[in-house]
This record gives C-alpha cells, sequence and structure tokens, in this order.
C-alpha cells in the first residue's frame, strides 16, 4: 500500500515538475510567453516520457512480452471493440448526470485541434498511464493483504479519477480504471489497458476534430432525433456486453497459477 502511495506520489511530481520547468524554458527559447498549442504538447509529451523512462528504469513496472506469447490477438481486437461500444454509453451517461466543472477545458482544446496532439493524447497517455496506474500502482496493491480484489482495483481506479483533476471527466475516469483494473488482473499485462486507452483516446481525439463544440450533446450528432439516440444506445450496447463477455471468457494470464482468486 505504501508503495501504491508514493509511486502516485512519484506521478504527481513529475507532472508539477514538468509544468514548473518546461514552460518558463520554452517560452525563453521561443520568446512566446503565452500558452501555444505547440507548448502545451511539448510540455506534455516530455512528462510523459519521463514518466515511462523512471518508472520502467526504476522497475517499479515492466514491459514485458511474456503475455503476448500466449497470442491473445482475440484478446486485444475485443478490447478495442469494447472501447468503441462504450463511446455511445459513456456520452448518454454523462449527458444525465450533474453538470461538473471543467477545469481543463481549455488546454484540452488546444491539444485536440492540434495534428500533434494525438502524440500526447492518442499515444504517449495511454502508455504512460497504463505503466504507473496498473503496471505499478495496482500491481502493489493487488499485493496487499489488507485488500480483496475488487477494493485494490477500485482503490486504482479511483486513483486514476482523481489525477486527472478534473471533475468533469473523474466519473468517467473512474468507470474506467475499473474496467481496466479488471483486465490488468485477469491478464496481468498492461497490453489490454493500453488498446483500450489507445482506442477510447483515439475516438476521443478524431470526435473532437469533428464536432470541436464542447457543449454538443448525442441528440445534436443525430439530426435532433431522441429515437435515433436511444437506437443507437441499444446498438452500442449490443456491441460492448458481448464484447464484455467474450473478454471474460478469452482473458488469460501469461501464467495462470500467479492470478489471485
Amino acid at each position: 500500500m505504501k508503495k501504491a502511495l508514493s509511486y502516485l506520489l512519484v506521478f504527481i511530481g513529475l507532472q508539477l515538475l514538468g509544468g514548473a520547468v518546461i514552460p518558463p524554458v520554452w517560452a525563453a527559447v521561443t520568446h512566446s510567453p503565452d500558452m501555444t498549442p505547440a507548448k502545451l504538447i511539448v510540455t506534455t509529451t516530455i512528462v510523459s516520457l519521463a514518466t515511462i523512462l523512471v518508472f520502467l528504469l526504476a522497475r517499479w513496472a515492466e514491459l514485458s512480452p511474456r503475455w503476448l506469447r500466449t497470442r491473445p490477438w482475440s484478446v486485444l481486437l475485443w478490447t478495442v471493440v469494447a472501447a468503441l461500444g462504450l463511446i455511445i454509453p459513456s456520452m448518454w451517461l454523462q449527458e444525465h448526470m450533474p453538470e461538473l466543472p471543467n477545469l481543463v477545458e481549455s488546454e484540452f482544446d488546444m491539444i485536440l485541434r492540434n495534428r500533434w496532439g494525438y502524440l500526447a493524447i492518442g499515444l504517449l497517455a495511454p502508455l504512460s498511464e497504463e505503466i504507473v496506474f496498473r503496471g505499478a500502482i495496482l500491481k502493489r496493491l493487488l499485493q496487499s493483504p489488507r485488500l480483496s480484489t475488487w477494493a485494490a482495483i477500485a482503490l486504482s481506479a479511483l486513483f486514476f479519477a482523481l489525477i486527472h483533476m478534473n471533475p468533469a471527466q473523474m466519473p468517467h475516469a473512474f468507470a474506467i480504471g475499473l474496467l481496466l483494473g479488471w483486465m490488468y488482473w485477469r491478464t496481468g499485462s498492461i497490453l489490454p489497458g493500453m488498446a483500450f486507452h489507445w482506442a477510447n483516446n483515439s475516438v476521443a481525439y478524431v470526435m473532437y476534430n469533428l464536432y470541436p463544440d464542447p457543449d454538443i450533446r448525442l441528440v445534436d450528432l443525430f439530426k435532433g432525433s431522441q429515437s435515433h439516440v436511444l437506437m443507437a444506445l441499444g446498438f452500442s450496447l449490443l456491441i460492448l456486453l458481448p464484447a464484455l463477455f467474450q473478454l471474460h471468457l478469452l482473458m488469460r494470464r501469461a501464467d495462470a497459477g500467479d492470478r489471485r482468486s
């Protein structure tokens, strides 16, 4: 438990250090003190790369080909399918929840509107966050004799939600954290979580560029037809639920004897 908390503090420290050091250096080099998309993307990219290096070099997490040697291509495929099937249900639930403050809307807008923003959001964020929150933090929590499996998964999901530091994202991040934690527990690998995280963030990037209005609702996407929204929701569930069932059947660890009961 203490090690899991120390990993979380290191992650937070790297975020704060990068945010404090990189923008002033960028401003001094470019003579541009304003926050620009380039400055934000460079800062986010460097912090993600530093996080990956620190956690791997310190051996707090690992990237191992062991699970891939089991040829889990069906698991990875169904993981991406599940991520796609969750998009509309997630948007629908968020629209029916009380409105929460979106504290980083302008920053996300700058990143997502820039083509290089995909490097930070679509590629590096899934890798760095899965290394930290599943590969390091959840791994330690699952080893704690004080926590049941689902208590460890829920705690890691809570950390994952809180670290976004944006109330508007926290419910979605917590739910996704539970799902990603379940995938890690069942497989012992961060790769399914990375695939899900990549698909989820990639769709968010594409959708934001197709429909840049942050206040757009599902009913707007479906030409004002509420019945079409419900049909899309039902169709998405017909994708999501079978995908989760297939994952339940197919997910295995490279060494099944390591999994906690």
